[in-house]
C-alpha cells in the first residue's frame, strides 16, 4: 500500500510540473572535497519556452566595487536565441545576442542522478573535461550554461575536471500569475559577445592615464618654480624627467596594481636607463631639488671625497620610490624605416607591464609620479604610462585596516643625472650603508631590491658579472649576481644596434641585470622578523676600476616590505 502511495505521489509531482507554465529552478555550485565550501547559487526562472538565468543575490545591494554589472542570461528555446545582458549602476545596459548552435554531442549512457533518469554527456573545452547529466523526464528545457542550451532537457548535474560541480538543488512550479521576467530589456544597447566581454573587463579595471606620448629629451632649459600643479606634465633636469601630480582614489586592499609603459625613439639611437618613480612626502623632498637645485638634497661622501646626493633615507629625507627600472632599446620607432635587415621586422614601440601592488601605499591620494630617461639627445624618446587597478573581489571591504608596511631605504639610480646628481660609482671603495628605524610589530620583512650594472666597454661592469652582497647589522643575509643572458630575444626592438663581424648584435650581448628594451625585475630578500629599533643595511658590490675616461656604476634601489601584526 505504501509503495502505491509513493508512486501516486511521484506521479502527481510530475503532473504538476507538466501542467505548470512557470518554474523556479535553483542550482548550487561548489568544489568537491574542500572542507570550507563557498557555495554559490544560480536561479533560473522559466516561462514556457523562455528562461532567465541569474545569481540569487543582487550584488548591487552589497557595497559592490566600481564597474560591477548585474548580469542576466536569457534563452528562448523556440527561436533558439541566446542573450547575455549587463546592467550597470549608471543605468547603462548592454546586450549580446547569438543563435543556439546545433547539438553535436551524443549521449555516453544513462544514469540516475537525484532521482532523475539522465543522459550523460561528455566533452572537452580548453583541455577541461566536462561531464553533464540531463533529464528529459520533466518535459521542459533549462540549463544555467548558455553553451549547453542545445542539449534537450533539464540539466541535473555539471562537473568540470571531476571537482567543480553545479547541480540542481530545487525545482518548484510557480503560480501562473507570478511576475517573472524572461526577456531582455528593450533599452539595451546591442553589441557582440566579444564586445560585451571587453566592456565588462574595461568597466571593472580602473585605468588612470598618466602620460601620453610625452617626449623625454635633452634641451628643455625652462625651470619650474613653486608648487607642482595637478594634472600637468612638467619637464625637469633639462627635459630628461617628466613629472605629474595626481589625486588617486583609495581603493580596497584586494585590488592589484599594474603599470603599463610604452617607449619609442624620437631621435635617440641608444639604449638608455629609465625609471618610473614616486616622490614621497617628507621634510626634504626630491621635488625640492628638482625646483631649487641638487644641493638641497642630503649627501654622503665616498672615501675618494665624491658627493652622492639623495641616494638613501635620512631623518628628513626619503628617496624616490622606484616602481619600474627599464631600458630603452636602440632606436625603435624612429629608425625603423632607416635600417632594414633581411629576416627582421622592427617593432613600432616597446611595451612594458609590471605589477606594483606591493607599493600601493604610494598610489593613494596626492601622488607625484615621474619618468626618467637618461639621454643628451635633442630628439629623445616618446613615453606613455597608464596605471591600472584590477579588483580581486566583488565587494568593497568596510573599515578594513591596511596592514602593509612599505619603507623606501635607498635608490642610487641617479634620475637627476642631467641636473648634477652624481653617477653611483662609489662601490669600488665604499659599501652603500643605510641606517633605519624599524617600528614595533612589523613582521615578515622582505627587501625589494633592483640592481643593474653599468659601464659600457669591454672591462665595464655592464658586461662583467659582479656579485651583490646584502648585510643586515653586520651579518650577510643574501648574495646574488644580476645577469641577463636572454638579450638576443629582443632583437626586433633594436633597429640601430651595432652588428659585429661574427653575426652578433650589440643588443644580443648579456648584461648585468638588464637588456635593451626590457624592464629589470626586482629580487626579494627575506629578512625575517627583526626587532624594533635601529638597524644597519649594507650593499657591497666589487665594482671594476675606471679605465681612461670610462667608469662603472651600479644603480640599486631597495624598499622594505612587511606587515603590521595588528
Amino acid at each position: 500500500m505504501k509503495r502505491k502511495i509513493l508512486i501516486l505521489t511521484l506521479a502527481l509531482v510530475s503532473l504538476t510540473h507538466l501542467m505548470a507554465q512557470k518554474h523556479e529552478l535553483t542550482y548550487k555550485s561548489y568544489t568537491k572535497d574542500v572542507a570550507k565550501q563557498d557555495t554559490s547559487l544560480t536561479i533560473i526562472y522559466r516561462n514556457q519556452d523562455e528562461i532567465s538565468i541569474q545569481g540569487n543575490e543582487d550584488l548591487m545591494q552589497f557595497n559592490p566595487i566600481q564597474g560591477l554589472a548585474h548580469e542576466t542570461l536569457y534563452i528562448n528555446y523556440v527561436t533558439k536565441t541566446l542573450y547575455r545582458q549587463l546592467e550597470y549602476q549608471d543605468s547603462e545596459v548592454y546586450l549580446a545576442t547569438s543563435t543556439m548552435s546545433d547539438n553535436s554531442l551524443e549521449p555516453q549512457g544513462e544514469e540516475t542522478i537525484k532521482g532523475y533518469k539522465c543522459k550523460k554527456y561528455r566533452t572537452s573545452i580548453n583541455s577541461n573535461t566536462i561531464e553533464l547529466w540531463i533529464t528529459e523526464d520533466l518535459n521542459m528545457n533549462a540549463t544555467p550554461f548558455l553553451q549547453f542550451s542545445n542539449l534537450p532537457g533539464v540539466l541535473i548535474k555539471f562537473q568540470r575536471n571531476g571537482s567543480s560541480v553545479t547541480e540542481l538543488s530545487s525545482i518548484k512550479p510557480l503560480n501562473k500569475k507570478a511576475q517573472i521576467n524572461t526577456q531582455p530589456l528593450a533599452n539595451a544597447k546591442q553589441v557582440t559577445f566579444r564586445e560585451l566581454d571587453q566592456i565588462e573587463k574595461d568597466k571593472k579595471v580602473i585605468t588612470t592615464n598618466i602620460f601620453s606620448k610625452q617626449r623625454i629629451h635633452w634641451g628643455d632649459t625652462v625651470r619650474h618654480q613653486g608648487p607642482m600643479p595637478f594634472d600637468t606634465t612638467i619637464h625637469f633636469a633639462g627635459g630628461t624627467i617628466i613629472l605629474k601630480k595626481l589625486n588617486l582614489q583609495a581603493l580596497p586592499d584586494h585590488y592589484q596594481y599594474f603599470l603599463e609603459l610604452t617607449t619609442q625613439s624620437s631621435g635617440d639611437a641608444y639604449d638608455r636607463t629609465g625609471s618610473v618613480f614616486i616622490i614621497p612626502e617628507d621634510s626634504i623632498t626630491f621635488y625640492t631639488a628638482l625646483t631649487e637645485g641638487i644641493d638641497k638634497l642630503p649627501y654622503f661622501e665616498s672615501k675618494k671625497g665624491n658627493k652622492y646626493q639623495g641616494m638613501h633615507i635620512t631623518n628628513q629625507y626619503t628617496p624616490p620610490v622606484e616602481l619600474i627600472r627599464f631600458f630603452t632599446p636602440f632606436g625603435v620607432g624612429y629608425f625603423n624605416d632607416i635600417v632594414k635587415l633581411d629576416g627582421l621586422e622592427w617593432e613600432d614601440e616597446v611595451y612594458y607591464k609590471q605589477e606594483i601592488t606591493e607599493l600601493s601605499k604610494y598610489l593613494k591620494g596626492e601622488v607625484l609620479i615621474g619618468v626618467f630617461i637618461g639621454n643628451y639627445d635633442g630628439g629623445g624618446h616618446l613615453v606613455s604610462l597608464d596605471l591600472k587597478a584590477y579588483p580581486g573581489d566583488f565587494y568593497v571591504e568596510m573599515n578594513k585596516k591596511d596592514k602593509k608596511f612599505v619603507f623606501p631605504l635607498f635608490n642610487t639610480c641617479n634620475v637627476m643625472e642631467m641636473a648634477g646628481q652624481n653617477y653611483p660609482h662609489f662601490f669600488d671603495t665604499d659599501s652603500l650603508t643605510v641606517y633605519f628605524y624599524l617600528p614595533e610589530g612589523v613582521k615578515n620583512l622582505r627587501l625589494r631590491y633592483i640592481s643593474t650594472g653599468h659601464g659600457g666597454w669591454g672591462g665595464g661592469d655592464e658586461f662583467n658579472p659582479k656579485e651583490n652582497e646584502i648585510f643586515i647589522d653586520g651579518k650577510k643575509i643574501y648574495s646574488f649576481t644580476p645577469w641577463r643572458e636572454d638579450c638576443g630575444r629582443y632583437r626586433e626592438w633594436n633597429p640601430v644596434s651595432g652588428n659585429f663581424w661574427n653575426g652578433l648584435s650589440s643588443s644580443d650581448l648579456s648584461r648585468s641585470g638588464w637588456c635593451p628594451g626590457t624592464a629589470t625585475q626586482a629580487v626579494y630578500v627575506n629578512l625575517g622578523d627583526l626587532p624594533e629599533g635601529v638597524h644597519i643595511l649594507k650593499v657591497a658590490i666589487p665594482q671594476g676600476q675606471a679605465e681612461g675616461g670610462s667608469f662603472s656604476a651600479w644603480s640599486v634601489s631597495g624598499v622594505l616590505l612587511g606587515e603590521f601584526e595588528n
